[in-house]
């Protein structure tokens, strides 16, 4: 009597993959960025896009604690902060042009917000690390306030938030708390709508406000899509159209939803189907243009650190840094 051969699994082209497109995710319009600058060739956690009004980059490293300027057109990267322990997480640009810093601190309760000059001199506290709060990132809105995320917290112990800064600095309002590492923010053209990119619970939150910018009518939070995945999405953008550029960590790709949460497109990082350049963090829109920059870099990989470029749909939100 012959015998049975016993049913076996294989890896096919899906599975063989360290990080394998979703089935649900596979038919979204893709792209595949290209490189634009080699910041490093060691494998630096870069991350805070954020371009000036004279369309410099300026850019930041988490682990050494370093920021970086690019100055367009020729590329050319300096240094204007050296390393420290702040852990830098994001930069944004406040229209009187200086930069605000977001630190993670200690990753325990050490953080803060603090702001310099465009040549890196003149550091001042905005939020002390006394306050309690692991700042991962912040959006500023037209009123000169700001919604920053406190980077706290893990799937069974969802200590972190979300937070509103009044335009004086002196007041601060929950917006979303009892989150597991909320990590980018966004905030729509008409600021009336809230972008969370959960990382540790792997979630993304839509939030509704009121006029006032801090309270949410009833039904007004939402979760409209679960990211699958070891580590999930990170830093976020806005483009004119009310899409939402979500960069995936440990993923090199950057998912895009349109105002109503349904993901409707993606860009890929080149060598991700390798392994290589998975630790994509932040894209930001060159301004004035469609044209997106996407950090990513290699880890241990041996490609370093690299900013790519690809076209959104729109051109991009311009930021509180270019209100007259």
């Amino acid at each position: 009597m012959k015998e049975k051969s016993i049913p076996a699994l294989v890896y096919n082209e899906v599975s063989e993959k360290e990080v394998p497109i979703l089935a649900e995710e596979k038919n979204l319009q893709t792209i595949t960025a290209e490189p634009w600058l080699k910041i490093s060739d060691k494998g630096m956690q870069l991350e805070g896009l954020c371009f000036d009004r004279e369309s410099n980059l300026f850019l930041l490293e988490v682990f050494g604690g370093q920021v970086f300027k690019v100055t367009l057109p020729k590329k050319e990267i300096t240094t204007i902060v050296g390393a420290n322990n702040l852990n830098l997480a994001a930069l944004k640009i406040h229209k009187d042009g200086r930069l605000f810093l977001c630190a993670l601190g200690d990753f325990e309760s050490k953080g803060g917000i603090f702001s310099i000059q465009p040549d890196g001199s003149n550091m001042e506290v905005i939020i002390p690390d006394s306050a309690g709060y692991c700042v991962d990132d912040l959006v500023f809105d037209s009123k000169g306030g700001f919604y920053f995320t406190d980077f706290r917290g893990h799937s069974s112990n969802p200590v972190g938030g979300v937070y509103y800064v009044s335009p004086d600095f002196q007041t601060i309002t929950p917006i979303l708390q009892n989150m597991a590492g909320p990590n980018g923010v966004a905030l729509s053209v008409d600021e009336r709508r809230l972008w969370v990119a959960e990382t540790n619970a792997n979630r993304l939150h839509h939030v509704e406000l009121m006029e006032d910018g801090v309270t949410i009518p009833p039904f007004g939070a939402s979760v409209p899509y679960h990211f699958t995945g070891l580590l999930g999405p990170d830093s976020c953008c806005i483009d004119s159209d009310d899409n939402l550029y979500v960069a995936m960590y440990e993923q090199g790709r950057v998912l895009i939803f349109n105002k109503k949460g349904c993901p409707i497109g993606q860009i890929l990082i080149p060598g991700r189907e390798y392994g290589h350049m998975l630790r994509s963090t932040h894209p930001a829109f060159i301004p004035g243009t469609d044209q997106l920059i996407i950090c990513s870099n290699d880890g241990d990989g041996g490609e370093g650190s690299w900013l790519y470029t690809a076209k959104g749909f729109a051109k991009g939100k311009m930021g509180y840094q270019f209100q007259q």
